[in-house]
């Protein structure tokens, strides 16, 4: 009986200290309550939700952002965006020097200027694949220099555009659209303001262009390329002076431009960009009173962006582009807030 009661009681002991070591070993509910809820607080942000777009569609939505020519719209489709932008250019260096035989390009602007362009763009969706869009500027030009102080508000250059897919896409093949646009002659011409009491808020020529742009989302990335090209008609019938000289038309150089980028989506609402984008004008040639004429130098002006954007909703992703100059034909930074609105 001895021997029962002295094992019964070394059975007791034993359950105590395994289940006092069992408990030692686990851990407070106290002890890990907050970082448990700080892992599931993370783990519920970075989750996909109700509304949330997929990666794929969000990288559509950044290309939009980055350049409205990679976008298309369904048949009967109408869509609005608004884009807000602040263009500061420094030291825009003015060589009137005519019996050089050469001039530079908008000889009559300001040493430096600020910008705010207010841009309204609509596009309809003529077929599934063809998208016809037209382009409203507002301008806002300030200008302190020696020669002119004061700011001009005015439309800027209006434009009309075109952009066809000509295949499917297809999955895991790049997707290929072309381009065509002309822009009028809307806002204040360059050649024909008198540059010291008014501010040029246009390009002072009618022109036409042709593109090609290419995509490729290999999700979480989105790749694209573009490359134009452009001729602009002569300005003719003009009447401006030039350190005494008589400008009476103005024969712009074509154009090519390119580009090229990628797109990254850091979760189901935020994307960032980085994107190159540079156009290279031939010389222009400028005509005066008498016959005379001199030749512009060639213009290469390369500018070098980052952007973000956030989903606000299914319809409404905002986003935010910096991009500074790496030329001296180009702006010195260039600050882009777009809202897409879809209807």
């Amino acid at each position: 009986m001895k021997i029962v009661r002295l094992l019964a009681a070394s059975a007791s002991l034993a359950l105590f200290a395994s289940t006092s070591v069992l408990a030692q070993q686990q851990p407070s509910p106290a002890s890990t309550t907050p970082q448990n809820a700080s892992d599931a607080a993370v783990r519920d942000a970075l989750a996909k939700k109700e509304g949330d777009a997929d990666q794929a569609t969000l990288l559509k939505d950044t290309l939009t952002a980055v350049d409205k020519q990679y976008s298309l719209l369904r048949k009967g489709k109408f869509q609005v965006n608004y884009d807000l932008s602040y263009t500061y250019i420094g030291q825009e260096k003015i060589n009137a020097d005519l019996s050089s035989g050469t001039a530079t390009l908008f000889s009559i602007e300001n040493t430096s200027s600020h910008t705010i362009t207010n841009t309204f763009l609509a596009d309809y969706g003529l077929r599934n694949n063809l998208t016809a869009s037209l382009t409203l500027p507002l301008v806002s030009r300030w200008s302190d220099s020696g020669g002119y102080s004061g700011t001009s508000h005015t439309i800027g250059d209006i434009g009309l555009g075109v952009r066809w897919q000509p295949f499917e896409t297809r999955r895991d093949d790049a997707t290929v659209t072309f381009t065509g646009g002309a822009r009028i002659a809307s806002g204040k011409s360059p050649y024909k303001v008198d540059a010291a009491k008014g501010l040029a808020t246009g390009s002072g020529v009618n022109s036409i262009n042709l593109g090609l742009n290419a995509t490729k989302i290999a999700d979480p990335v989105a790749l694209f390329a573009s490359f134009n090209a452009g001729y602009s008609l002569p300005a003719k019938h003009l009447t401006q002076n030039i350190n005494g000289a008589l400008l009476r038309q103005v024969d712009p150089g074509a154009s090519i431009g390119f580009g090229m980028g990628f797109a990254f989506a850091l979760s189901y609402k935020i994307t960032t960009s980085f994107s190159f984008q540079e156009s290279i004008s031939a010389r222009s040639k400028l005509t005066f009173d008498g016959g005379r004429s001199v030749r512009t130098a060639t213009q290469t002006a390369g500018v070098l962006s980052i952007g973000a954007g956030y989903r606000v909703s299914p319809k409404t992703t905002v986003n935010l582009t910096v991009g500074a100059g790496l030329t001296a034909s180009a702006p010195n930074m260039v600050v882009s807030l777009g809202l897409p609105l879809a209807f």
